[in-house]
């Protein structure tokens, strides 16, 4: 009998034995699974991925979302992470550069501090409204297709009254889109980007540049065609001035503008580009046309800059009549009133180019 309960009390003290080791292996898998829990998916990974987190989205859509995207080994490892640290709650939604090379607390601090990934668009003075799109698309998630839709056929009237002064047609943005650089948030819509273009032109045409305009008796949309023609005329800042007062003094005297800018635009939306120009390309039919109309244009040639915009409302105070690029090839310009002297000075600037 007592060799009976030995034998009994042996099995039960072996057994407890066994349970005990098991419990210690589970608590040591945990710990070590625990420890581990907040390492890096991949390390050596060091590629990023645009993640959005839509607003609203609880902490384990958000897991699904990284586990989705390649971030985390799992779903269920970050949701327990987030659990285990309390963090669930302060995670804000947003766009962000994630890389299955962080670890799960620097994912956590990212997504928690709402530091959203940025991107820069910039834009050089003289582009055309499809030139911006082309730009803008070569972001991540930007549609160039849905960018022009939106150009041609956008509803900003009622955002931008000054809008209403421009031509009412598939162009009526274009000089209007500020040429600048800019930091958007990653994601940010096609129609969200136009409207921050267009704000800036609220910003840099305010109530001084309207009494300036003003004074000069021409509308917003004037001052606009003048500064793209003077965009795409003329490169050196310094001689803008003097190439409005050219536009001004042909204007005043009903001489038309016969400027080659409006004829590259007309070719341009052809996907045409010229250095030189051909007398036929001078007789094209469109309402852009300075050689065949009288006056302005029908609209903004480009999206002039803040320097051509200046020079459109503070135009120089000459006589001059015409002007050519100088024949030192330097970028600035060769003013004359006479035309035997713009035919000497366009001799001479072809002659430069060709021998150069």
């Amino acid at each position: 009998m007592d060799s009976e309960k030995k034998k009994k009390g042996g099995a039960a003290k072996y057994a407890f034995i066994i349970v005990l080791l098991i419990f210690a292996f589970a608590a040591g898998l945990v710990f070590m699974y625990l420890q581990n829990l907040g390492a890096a998916y991949r390390p050596d990974d060091d590629s990023y991925v645009q993640v959005k987190i839509p607003e609203g989205t609880y902490a384990a859509g958000i897991s699904d979302i990284l586990a989705e995207n390649g971030i985390v080994r799992s779903s269920r490892d970050f949701t327990l992470y987030s659990r285990i640290h309390k963090l669930g709650a302060s995670y804000q939604a947003g766009h962000y550069a994630l890389s299955p090379s962080m670890t799960m607390k620097e994912i956590a601090d990212i997504i928690s501090t709402g530091k959203v990934n940025t991107i820069k668009i910039t834009i050089p003075e003289g582009y055309t409204e499809y030139d911006i799109a082309e730009t803008v698309a070569k972001e991540d998630g930007i549609s160039k297709k849905k960018f022009i839709r939106l150009l041609e056929s956008g509803d900003y009237l009622g955002d931008y009254s000054f809008l209403k002064g421009a031509q009412n047609n598939e162009h009526m943005l274009e000089g209007y889109l500020v040429p600048d650089t800019y930091s958007v948030p990653a994601g940010t819509s096609e129609d969200e980007i136009i409207k921050q273009l267009l704000d800036a032109h609220k910003e840099i045409f305010d109530s001084k540049a309207k009494a300036r305009a003003k004074k000069l008796k021409r509308s917003e949309n004037e001052i606009m065609i003048i500064a793209s023609i003077i965009e795409k005329e003329c490169a050196d800042v310094g001689d803008q001035p003097i190439v409005a007062s050219v536009i001004y003094n042909r204007l005043k005297i009903d001489m038309p503008l016969q400027m080659d800018s409006t004829i590259q635009y007309i070719l341009g939306l052809d996907g045409v580009r010229k250095e030189d120009l051909l007398y036929d390309d001078t007789e094209v039919e469109s309402p852009y046309n300075t050689y065949t109309n009288a006056g302005l244009p029908a609209g903004p040639i480009c999206c002039p800059g803040r320097s051509a915009i200046e020079a459109a409302l503070n135009p120089a105070d000459t006589k001059y009549l015409y002007f050519v690029l100088d024949d030192k090839l330097d970028g600035k310009m060769a003013f004359s009133e006479d035309y035997n002297d713009f035919l000497k000075d366009k001799d001479a600037y072809y002659k430069a180019r060709d021998n150069g």
